[in-house]
């Protein structure tokens, strides 16, 4: 029997549908499904996952968009379970499946006919006063901007303790591979496969134009200075967790020793993907 996970958007409508489509596969497949705790909406016949009592979750199947997935690779590095994408949201970039994919799709995880991705993560820490604040995992990226005051903030940076340069901008987007194309993309940053492991520094509208963005090894250590701001500025983690920042803080960032899997089941390539849902190289 496999157990998988569920985690849903709460915001998607006609979501009893799925649930009753789940619950086939419930009671005719032999799955047993699991809810998280946060996801109290679910109906009573999914299973509660306490990860502090360590149930072993085969796969999380992720139902939304992109910014769910983010989410949901939380619970994918502390379960130690790879994702499968479902994708319920507008672009879907990081799902591999559809609900009209959704039956095959379940029958390849338990027939084992899939592949696993191994996603880079990286480790953010705030540094204040000598002391370190706060430390936690992204998967597409993290975003030092200015606060609600429209001015630009100044922003050092170092890579493994070297002086790399000085910038006023509106803020500077760290990116993953993965996160690559996202918000990094939308700055003008580059597109990097996913089977890379890297670090993409792409700063939102500096004040020079020879500011470019550059790619660093994933062996590097990062360090981002604020040297000047009018108000708080503030550190964005994969577009959900939020931290404000003070004039002489420090963001370190490094690659993790963890990533996150996700399941691959079908022979579309990065490059394929990219062509369809972002008209690649279309005119």
């Amino acid at each position: 029997m496999k157990n998988f996970g569920i985690f849903f958007n709460p915001n998607i409508e006609n979501k009893e549908k799925i649930f009753a489509l789940l619950k086939q596969f419930h009671d005719k497949e032999g799955v047993k499904l699991y809810r998280f705790v946060e996801q109290d909406f679910m109906p009573e016949y999914f299973y509660k996952v306490k990860i502090s009592n360590g149930e072993h979750l085969d796969y999380i199947l992720v139902f939304g968009g992109d910014g769910t997935i983010l989410h949901a690779s939380e619970y994918s590095i502390k379960c130690k379970a790879p994702i499968l994408g479902i994708n319920l949201g507008k672009l879907g970039f990081l799902s591999e499946s559809n609900l009209t994919e959704l039956k095959r799709s379940i029958s390849d995880l338990c027939s084992g006919k899939f592949k696993i991705q191994h996603r880079m993560l990286l480790k953010v820490s705030i540094k204040r006063k000598n002391e370190i604040i706060y430390s936690g995992l992204v998967l597409n990226d993290a975003v030092i901007y200015r606060g609600e005051v429209s001015r630009l903030i100044n922003i050092k940076y170092f890579c493994n303790k070297r002086f790399v340069m000085e910038t006023r901008c509106d803020g500077i987007v760290i990116a993953t591979p993965t996160g690559s194309t996202a918000y990094n993309l939308s700055a003008g940053g580059p597109i990097i496969s996913p089977w890379m492991e890297a670090i993409v520094v792409t700063p939102l509208n500096p004040h020079v134009l020879t500011v470019r963005p550059i790619v660093f090894s994933h062996k590097d250590v990062l360090t981002f200075q604020i040297k000047k701001t009018e108000n708080n500025s503030v550190l964005q983690l994969d577009g959900r967790k939020s931290h404000n920042l003070e004039k002489g803080d420090e963001i370190i960032i490094k690659s993790a020793y963890k990533k996150v899997d996700f399941v691959k089941l079908s022979n579309k390539t990065f490059y394929s993907i990219l062509r369809k849902k972002f008209h690649l190289g279309k005119k």
